[in-house]
């Protein structure tokens, strides 16, 4: 008797009744054997390399490092995802990038870390060239993306022209003509007609025609009754979130996409040409105009887009078409979509937090209470009126620290360093500082962290601005917002013409989410009713401290 075949070949009862073999060890296939190998391998290697990070807070996967954890985010909250690892790791931790891709990067929400890469090593960690790269077909060489001489020459300009008092009182009476003129009647139409409106769309109207007409000189008119279809604004929205999936998306990837004009790549490409064919025709119009101001059939204005067609180089040579498009669009960015979307957000908490919406009303009745002789049914608030709303402001400041309007930014380490906290950082490290995350820290704002308490920037009845290091809605250090100042009164002068004649009630089971996108859009926009104040209620409103 062979043994070897007995071994190799011992009956086992089939279901049919008969009998089947195991097949002799010379027939195995060795594909098989290497595939199984291979699988209890990559197993083992998996499990052994999920024990050895679990301190990070996240699986990190062979191969695929934490990219399952970054889609899952993806799928549900990204922002509230990375809040709840930072949470975990104490405001700091590395991402890791599947294998051979540049998605790795360290992650921080720690106050010291951001005053170290905004201000005392600000130098070491310009935006870089992967920013460049990934933003530079929507915002090409504007202020928010460039670093060195060009963003100095940019910076310089836009910060004298914002500090001079033509400015100035260009943005107050532009501002009031919007909003008397526009706003409150789109309000008031929408009122009559007991129908619902979306309140961010108004907004982003109201802040686009504001910027256009302050920077540019020209005025689209996207604000007027029947809110006509504003193709340019779908487009810069969609422009901006395709832009930003190309951050979680490994380079060659979206590059590939790009090539192959598919996915959001497709989507991207197509908005950014109705946003050029806007901004080209902001200049040409402007241009036009500088000619009829050389011939003296116009009066001189002063807006930021014709002090940048002005400036020349020291061989005389001006800006080129290309260069005062990105102009446009970086200014664009930074007018349109950062207060009204913070304005949307803060209107959203007063709905939820009836008693701060009362204490701003008592605030605003005062302060109508102090003027001389009778007052307006439908004032008008003055700048030194503005001024003084205090806790407006701390409730602004407050839905900003919460629902920051850009919720992420990004630097790139020139030399290696290390922060405050202990992180390494080594020479091309990308870093991603999570301003959204920040709102949620216990470590900064205390356990009621995700209370929205407007009294939290208050001291003795007045408003106390925050370090930019823990409150980095407005950016800190070199590169702090320039419009910061304009933009608290943008927000408060609407907030304020708004809430003294309507309540604000948001629709009934309206869902409410951040899109994900360079600002922080609401996904499905801001559905509210509107009711009218009567003189009585607003009388009241006096006697509540």
């Amino acid at each position: 008797m062979n043994l070897t075949a007995n071994m190799t070949s011992s009956p086992v009862s089939s279901a049919s009744g008969g009998h089947r073999f195991f097949q002799p060890a010379r027939f195995f296939q060795p594909d098989v054997q290497i595939l199984e190998v291979a699988v209890a391998a990559f197993v083992f290697v998996a499990i052994h390399s999920l024990r050895q990070q679990k301190h990070q807070g996240l699986p990190v996967w062979p191969v695929l490092g934490m990219l399952p954890s970054l889609v899952v985010g993806l799928r549900t909250d990204m922002y509230e995802w990375i809040s709840g690892v930072l949470c975990r790791r104490n405001g700091t931790f590395v991402f890791r990038g599947p294998w051979f891709t540049n998605l790795n990067c360290v992650v921080t929400s720690d106050p010291r870390n951001l005053e170290h890469l905004l201000k005392t090593k600000f130098s070491n960690f310009p935006k870089g060239e992967y920013f460049r790269d990934t933003v530079r077909d929507l915002l090409g060489d504007g202020i928010f993306s460039a670093d060195d001489d060009t963003w100095q020459r940019q910076r310089k300009t836009a910060s004298i022209e914002f500090h001079s008092a033509k400015f100035r009182q260009l943005t107050t009476e532009s501002l009031l003509e919007l909003v008397h003129a526009r706003l409150l009647p789109v309000l008031e139409n929408s009122l009559n007609q007991s129908l619902p409106i979306d309140l961010q769309d108004v907004l982003l109207r109201l802040t686009f025609d504001n910027v256009c007409m302050i920077a540019f000189g020209v005025d689209p008119g996207c604000l007027r009754p029947g809110l006509p279809e504003i193709p340019f604004a779908k487009a810069f929205e969609d422009a901006t979130q395709a832009t930003l999936l190309r951050f979680v998306t490994p380079t060659l990837l979206w590059k590939a996409m790009r090539g192959m004009d598919v996915g959001f790549e497709r989507t991207l490409k197509r908005s950014i040409k109705r946003v050029d064919e806007f901004a080209e025709e902001v200049i040409r119009t402007r241009r036009k105009e500088l000619a009829l101001l050389q011939s003296g059939e116009k009066k001189q204005r002063s807006d930021l887009l014709t002090i940048f067609m002005g400036l020349r180089d020291e061989n005389g040579v001006g800006f080129s078409e290309k260069f005062l498009r990105d102009i446009c669009v970086n200014f664009i960015l930074a007018g349109r979509d950062t207060s009204s979307v913070a304005l949307s957000w803060f209107f959203w908490l007063l709905d939820r937090n009836p008693a701060v919406e009362e204490r701003i009303l008592a605030e605003i009745c005062g302060i109508i209470g102090e003027r001389e002789g009778e007052r307006e049914r439908s004032p008008v608030f003055r700048p030194e009126e503005v001024k003084k709303m205090e806790y407006l402001q701390a409730a602004l400041s407050e839905a900003l620290r919460l629902y920051p309007s850009v919720p992420v930014d990004h630097k790139e380490v020139v030399e290696d360093d290390v922060f405050p906290d202990g992180t390494v950082l080594k020479k091309g490290t990308k870093i991603i500082y999570a301003i959204y995350a920040m709102g949620r820290m216990e470590g900064i704002w205390g356990k009621d962290c995700r209370e929205y308490r407007p009294e939290r920037w208050l001291r003795e009845g007045r408003f106390m601005s925050e370090s930019a290091y823990r409150f980095t809605a407005f950016n800190g250090g070199p590169r702090l917002c320039l419009g910061k100042d304009f933009a608290y009164y943008q927000m408060k002068f609407a907030a304020a013409s708004i809430l003294y004649r309507f309540h604000v009630k948001v629709a009934e089971n309206h869902p409410v989410e951040p899109k994900l996108a360079l600002t922080m859009y609401m996904k499905h926009g801001l559905k509210v009713k509107l009711l009218r104040r009567d003189e009585g209620e607003l009388q009241k409103y006096l006697s509540i401290k």
